[in-house]
């Protein structure tokens, strides 16, 4: 820890094999884990928990205070799991009185300028590429990838193993397993992909198919889909997760593409 162009405020916990790079500023009440890395010029703002085996990079913000008006300046945390890699210049805010906290999952890649606010959940695996913008509020599941250039609404939920197209405006939530793209932002297939790459059987993604099917081309409302779903379909840990995903969204689930699939 013999930084002697690097300012540690005394009042942090840094494990003692922890790399910190010249001109970075780690100020009072931050807890960094082993094997960390951290790049020249980052700052670390009071509330971060960061875990073992990260990389950040040069420019990097974390745990500012949010760019919230209702914000109070009360206690509230950053905390950012193991094995994450935070690119050039990403800035993650931390929580409000709403939840306390700003959650990155283990084995993140947050790639350059990607912006997360206020209260923000990102699941476990999951890659933010380049340029990306989190409203507060936002969830991101686990291995969903969201790509380049794209907005995200405040509060809005993207499942388990999505994929977003880059450049894509996000106001409605994106169920688990399928693929989002066009504008406005719709259903265009399932990441079937991805889903091989994560040792899905052929038979698991034929049924993740076939309930996407139900509800994006067979012309139902979301309530009678749902309802097939639920007396057709064999009950599964993907069904049922796809069913409460749907049924527990606030905004609604973006809506299914016209055009082939």
């Amino acid at each position: 820890m013999n930084q002697p162009l690097a300012y540690v405020h005394p009042g942090a916990k840094i494990a003692k094999n922890v790399v910190i790079e010249p001109f970075t500023t780690i100020h009072n009440n931050v807890v960094i884990g082993d094997g960390t890395w951290i790049g020249s010029n980052v700052t670390i703002m009071e509330g971060a928990r960061i875990g073992k085996n990260c990389n950040i990079f040069p420019g990097a913000v974390i745990s500012a205070v949010p760019q919230d008006l209702k914000f109070g300046g009360e206690d509230s945390l950053v905390i950012i799991g193991d094995n994450c890699t935070i690119r050039e210049c990403v800035t993650i805010n931390r929580g409000t009185v709403a939840s306390g906290q700003t959650v990155i999952g283990d084995n993140c890649l947050i790639m350059a300028t990607v912006h997360i606010a206020h209260d923000c959940h990102v699941g476990n695996n999951a890659i933010i590429v380049n340029g990306v913008l989190l409203g507060g509020h936002v969830t991101i599941g686990n291995y969903a990838i969201v790509g380049g250039l794209s907005a995200v609404h405040q509060f809005i939920s993207v499942g388990d193993h999505a994929m977003i197209s880059g450049g894509s405006l996000l106001r409605k939530d994106v169920p688990p397993y399928t693929k989002a793209a066009k504008e406005p932002l719709s259903y265009v297939g399932i990441n079937s992909v991805g889903l091989r790459r994560r040792g899905f059987t052929s038979e698991k993604i034929r049924e993740i198919q076939d309930i996407y099917r139900i509800l994006y081309q067979k012309n139902y409302n979301v309530t009678q889909a749902l309802g097939i779903i639920e007396a057709e379909m064999e009950a599964t840990p993907e069904r049922d997760e796809i069913i409460d995903f749907i049924r527990n969204s606030s905004r609604g689930v973006m809506k299914g593409y016209s055009g082939n699939y």
